[in-house]
């Protein structure tokens, strides 16, 4: 599990491979490429060009909710969200040797989504996020803490990934709740310099570690 992610989304002056490519660049190592307006033919000539950048980084490349083009595409994986096909589901399209993360918003949704098989669970939103913004209740790190306490109870022991809103001061308190990793976009993209941003985030999670 690689404790930094990046979700791709678009602004006004950077595309979805513009970003993916500046995460990458400033030290990222996990791409989640999202673009849940675009049509297939977009994702796949998106996919097409992020590819080879997450290869020669070494970096794990995930696809948001397409299974069916996971393999097409040349993809580690796929994350799915709380209305996208259930893990299960798509296990037994992908075989076991696919990466396949769910969204969860509720222990809850976690238990579910361990029972179903999922490899890693993306847990949010921490703050409010336009992203995440149909996800309800908001946790912050109270919710954190209640969320990998239940797990710990119940023996789930799945990599948790935090998201929703989450900047570099935020990410001491989050892992220190046992949460594995944290998910980030519009706080990259928004910064003055992204690539700069993600480098500051990278080093912030070595140094808790």
């Amino acid at each position: 599990m690689r404790a930094i992610q990046f979700i791709t989304h678009e602004t006004d002056t950077i595309s979805y491979v513009e970003g993916a490519r500046l995460a990458l660049e400033g030290g990222c190592r996990w791409v989640q490429l999202r673009m849940k307006d675009a049509s297939d033919d977009e994702v796949r000539k998106a996919a097409a060009e992020i590819l080879p950048m997450c290869k020669s980084h070494d970096a794990v490349f995930l696809l948001d909710d397409r299974v069916y083009l996971v393999k097409e595409v040349g993809a580690d994986g796929v994350h799915l969200g709380k209305n996208d096909m259930p893990v299960d589901e798509a296990r037994r399209v992908l075989g076991e040797e696919y990466i396949i993360g769910g969204t969860a918003n509720t222990f809850d949704d976690i238990k579910r989504l361990w029972q179903q098989g999922a490899d890693y669970i993306g847990c949010g939103p921490y703050r409010y996020t336009t992203t995440k913004k149909n996800l309800a209740p908001v946790l912050g790190i109270d919710g954190y803490r209640s969320i990998m306490q239940r797990m710990e109870e119940a023996g789930i022991n799945l990599p948790v990934v935090a998201i929703g809103g989450i900047t570099a001061e935020d990410i001491d308190e989050i892992l220190a709740t046992g949460v594995k990793g944290i998910a980030v976009s519009g706080t990259i993209l928004r910064a003055e310099d992204p690539k700069e941003e993600m480098c500051k985030l990278i080093n912030n999670q070595q140094n808790e570690q």
